[in-house]
């Protein structure tokens, strides 16, 4: 009998039949491969080792329907997109990821270790049992004893964000791999009852808020309905029942051709699973109010659909019944109807000013969004040019760190984080608060439009600028020093109609630079030590002709 019809057997039947072929049955290992087995059959198992948390869960789904009739946002699309992003995001520009968890023990190729220990041929299964052994033997589960967070500081951690110039800190409260950093009444699988055996999304919330810092929320819970299902191709612990509430049903993921919409996901997804995921996104928002929600890509999926609906129209209407401002939500490609929420990309930039205000998320690391041995970093002038632009077409920057196992943040990511503080301190006023110009920049370096590009964009030069406003004051940052001292704005050339520049000042340095307004451009005289090495800001006025 082969192993797929023993695991369909009813009980009765099965355990009849395991006695009259024993030597058979006793073959026949928990850790040996399943997917070939019936998926409503395999997430029948999930749901039954996730069966005790089920009131719990339930109480979470009504309060979710409860809060949608509550307030002036509606489960639909409809209602939905009336919403306005809150003043206090658009204003706030730079915020921190933050990817810590159980993949940082193994510290190996990157985050989606915990996926590809279990593809055979993969660097990552290689590595894993050359180091640990097979995975039916040392399985992902086994790295969690390990991960300990032992010198966690959310204090030190908090001061290093403000210090870096953020305005909000956004932790993934749970990602791809299904470990909860966070103490879930929905689950037995979290960092408050094993390995650090400590709500480490709680202490950070409080740490990070009474430095006056806005917080947030990650969640990449719904891609783990198929994240882990890999392991059930190989012998491995994703097959035994017994882990099914931690590894999940692990579907096999029929994922969307390459340039295809998520709409062509044809992956099984349960009703109990997108129920799931949305209690648990209720239940982040109840424990711990975020200002900000962000969702990886797989909410788009057409089984989530329904329930993102559900959790939008709950998260909004509950932010404003706990404090004095809308929430924001995250969303990437096409998840979300874009009027109701935040278009974020990936490791990419745009290459004009988008009206709607969006977001670039992308990490400090190169090789990895969380911590591993052998990562390489982005310098802090790259960051700050990133930022710039981003900001010059209505954008937010958030920048992901990754922090070790025991809780400790890298020295190199310190330093490049204290760096762009320091220009911040010096040039935020060119960046905080802000508005786009009615052009976003100048000069000839352009960035490579779209999700993971950010890194393709060329060298700035001295003739780019990049624009920004508040109220009447133009800012023109230059994102390269001229090697003659002088820094030449075509934008603001002295043409018919043009506004005239009353002054000129740099930011940490001469506040009444010289000018000279011609048909070619703005001429300004740099002093021969411009404040940072990074860019340099000019805050730049005009004289407004009431006659004209």
């Amino acid at each position: 009998m082969s192993s797929v019809y023993f695991r369909l057997l009813p009980g009765p039947l099965a355990l009849l039949w395991m006695l009259s072929a024993p030597n058979t049955v006793n073959a026949q290992s928990p850790t040996a491969p399943s997917a070939e087995d019936d998926p409503a059959h395999i997430d029948r198992l999930w749901q039954e080792a996730s069966s005790k948390y089920d009131a719990a869960r339930l109480a979470l789904l009504k309060q979710v329907d409860a809060a949608g009739r509550q307030g002036p946002f509606r489960p639909d699309w409809q209602s939905l997109q009336s919403y306005t992003v809150p003043e206090w995001y658009e204003d706030a520009k730079f915020g921190i990821f933050i990817h810590w968890g159980v993949y940082s023990v193994p510290a190996f190729a990157n985050e989606w270790y915990p996926r590809n220990m279990y593809i055979q041929g993969s660097n990552e299964f290689k590595h894993h049992v050359a180091t640990y052994g097979t995975p039916d033997k040392f399985g992902y589960k086994d790295f969690i004893p390990m991960f300990k967070a032992e010198h966690f500081d959310p204090a030190a951690w908090a001061q290093l964000f403000r210090k870096a110039g953020a305005r909000y800190v956004v932790p993934v409260a749970e990602h791809h791999d299904g470990f909860a950093m966070y103490d879930s009444g929905l689950s037995d699988w979290t960092a408050a009852k094993m390995g650090p055996h400590r709500d480490l999304i709680g202490d950070l919330a409080k740490a990070v808020r009474a430095e006056g810092l806005h917080f947030g929320l990650s969640s990449h819970r719904v891609e783990h309905n198929f994240f882990l299902g890999v392991g059930r191709t190989i012998p491995s612990d994703v097959n035994d029942p017994r882990y099914a509430a931690f590894y999940g049903p692990a579907h096999t993921w029929l994922a969307n051709p390459q340039g295809r919409p998520l709409n062509d996901d044809f992956t099984y997804v349960s009703s109990a699973w997108a129920d799931d995921w949305l209690a648990r996104g209720a239940e982040l928002v109840e424990k711990y109010h975020p200002d900000i929600v962000y969702f990886d890509w797989w909410i788009g999926q057409p089984s989530i659909r329904t329930n993102l609906t559900k959790f939008t129209a709950f998260y909004y209407n509950s932010s404003l019944k706990y404090g004095d401002h809308v929430g924001v939500i995250n969303y990437k490609d096409y998840a979300i109807q874009e009027h109701s929420a935040v278009l974020d990309l990936e490791r990419g930039q745009l290459g004009d000013i988008r009206p709607l205000h969006w977001q670039t998320d992308t990490s400090v690391s190169n090789k990895s969004w969380g911590y591993i041995k052998d990562d390489t970093f982005k310098s802090p002038e790259f960051v700050i040019h990133q930022l710039i632009d981003i900001v010059s077409k209505n954008g937010n920057l958030l920048l992901n760190i990754g922090p070790k196992p025991d809780g400790t943040i890298p020295d190199e990511v310190q330093r490049v984080l204290l760096e762009v503080g320091a220009w911040l301190n010096v040039d935020g006023e060119a960046i905080y608060g802000t508005h786009p110009w009615r052009k976003y920049g100048e000069g000839p370096t352009k960035v490579a439009a779209g999700s993971f590009h950010d890194v393709e964009t060329s060298h700035y030069t001295a003739e780019d600028f990049r624009f920004t406003t508040k109220g009447d004051v133009l800012y023109a940052i230059g994102l390269g020093l001229p090697s003659n001292g002088e820094a030449v704005i075509r934008s603001l050339a002295r043409v018919a109609g043009s506004e005239r520049v009353q002054s000129v000042a740099l930011l940490g340095g001469d506040a009444n630079l010289r000018f000279d307004q011609r048909a070619d451009g703005l001429h300004v005289e740099l002093p021969a030590q411009a404040p940072g090495t990074a860019a340099y800001a000019l805050r730049i006025t005009f004289i407004h002709d009431r006659a004209r």
